[in-house]
């Protein structure tokens, strides 16, 4: 049977742990060079990932084709209460375009259904017009803008709301492979 979180052939999805830290804040700086998180802000989630009182979902997507595991994407999401926020989503240069920010994005929706969210919250770099049309994609709403939010380039943020993501997303079913065509 086919895995529809992980499809043959395409990076895998797993938790995040802190041995992903250095790697992830590679492509961190390599994607958002400007305004990259730093090694504490991972840390300091990843703390929350995990247990009876996790907060956090983070994942990592890991390329196994050559002959060295690879991380080529990343997600995170922060839960409180019955609000979840969209933390990070990551997609190396060389992965954008293959669906694996909307596989990534998939996956942080069904942790905000299972964290019993009931809308999620994210910001987007207003130039980012590519991670804007995924969001919508997946029902997301622009609400507002928080001006020079992206420092130190002083960019703004798109603010953007889903509500009810447990409609967002597919059902995982075992045997079935996901439509690559989400970003």
């Amino acid at each position: 049977m086919t895995d529809a979180v992980n499809p043959p052939g395409r990076p895998v999805l797993r938790e995040m742990r802190w041995w992903d830290i250095e790697p992830v804040l590679e492509l961190e700086k390599d994607l958002f060079p400007e305004d990259a998180w730093s090694r504490g802000m991972f840390w300091s989630d990843l703390a929350h990932a995990r247990g009876p009182e996790a907060t956090r979902r983070y994942l990592v997507a890991v390329d196994t084709t050559g002959d060295e595991e690879r991380i080529v994407g990343y997600a995170g999401l922060a839960a409180a209460g019955d609000l979840g926020d969209v933390q990070t989503i990551a997609v190396a240069r060389d992965h954008q375009g293959t669906g694996l920010g909307g596989r990534l994005l998939t996956e942080l929706l069904r942790a905000a259904t299972a964290f019993e969210c009931a809308e999620v919250m994210l910001e987007c770099r207003i130039d980012n017009v590519r991670a804007q049309k995924l969001y919508e994609r997946f029902g997301f709403e622009a609400i507002g803008f928080r001006r020079g939010y992206y420092q130190p380039g002083n960019v703004d943020a798109l603010v953007m709301r889903l509500t009810d993501p447990s409609t967002s997303v597919p059902t995982p079913v075992q045997g079935t492979q996901e439509n690559g065509n989400n970003g």
